[in-house]
């Protein structure tokens, strides 16, 4: 599924399914030793995914550990993204020579809690969101509209190490043909060849069970 979302220069791996806890590197079971099963197992999982994306890259298996808030620490010369939930786990990779910065997110494709919206969206989303709703009630747009969040902020910070509310970014949906764009709402960032990064492009899915939302940004001097 992600795969249909990204570039030909990123390359990715997803399960519907969990591998055993102990496929993991020394360095990253000390993280999870003492987490839940569940945890551990999506934990080594997405990390199987990663390695296997990271394969087909040419690069080969590493621990992969979390950096600042939570991101991802990838191998030299790679930028990346994992995403987890429920019965999906996926990870994309790519060559620093491609992409500045990569940001996927899966969602179950269903309701977000009560309140949620309200915290992570701003008025003209949600006049939008309620709009898309009316026109297109197959596709829960509200937890499309936090994924798509989730997508941007991964994306972002590990290019920045710079922080990113949910109120940061305005979130606009093209309902027909699976795209979205992200408008930042602070300051930008500007890549070494000078262009400005003021906001984010991406691409989104809905299946049944999960949304998918996905942001591949291209790197300076990158095709």
């Amino acid at each position: 599924m992600i795969e249909s979302l990204l570039p030909a220069s990123v390359r990715s791996a997803e399960v519907f399914g969990d591998v055993r806890p102990d496929h993991v590197f020394p360095e990253e079971e000390a993280l999870v030793a003492k987490a839940v099963p569940k945890r551990r197992r999506e934990f080594a999982t997405v990390r199987a995914c990663a390695r296997e994306a990271l394969g087909r890259l040419g690069v080969p298996a590493a621990p992969i550990l979390p950096g600042v808030r939570g991101a991802p620490g990838w191998p030299a010369g790679v930028v990346g993204s994992m995403t987890h939930c429920d019965g999906y786990r996926a990870a994309a990779v790519a060559s620093d020579r491609e992409c500045a910065a990569i940001g996927v997110d899966a969602e179950p494709h269903g309701p977000l809690p009560e309140g949620v919206l309200e915290a992570v969206c701003i008025p003209p989303e949600r006049s939008r969101i309620d709009r898309l709703a009316a026109g297109h009630p197959a596709v829960r747009w509200d937890r499309l509209l936090f994924s798509a969040k989730e997508s941007v902020y991964k994306a972002w910070f590990p290019m920045t190490r710079r922080p990113l509310g949910f109120e940061d970014a305005d979130i606009d949906f093209d309902p027909l043909r699976g795209r979205f764009t992200a408008r930042l709402l602070v300051p930008g960032h500007t890549l070494s060849d000078g262009r400005r990064v003021e906001g984010f492009t991406g691409r989104w899915l809905a299946g049944p069970d999960i949304v998918i939302t996905a942001i591949a940004l291209g790197a300076p001097g990158a095709a």
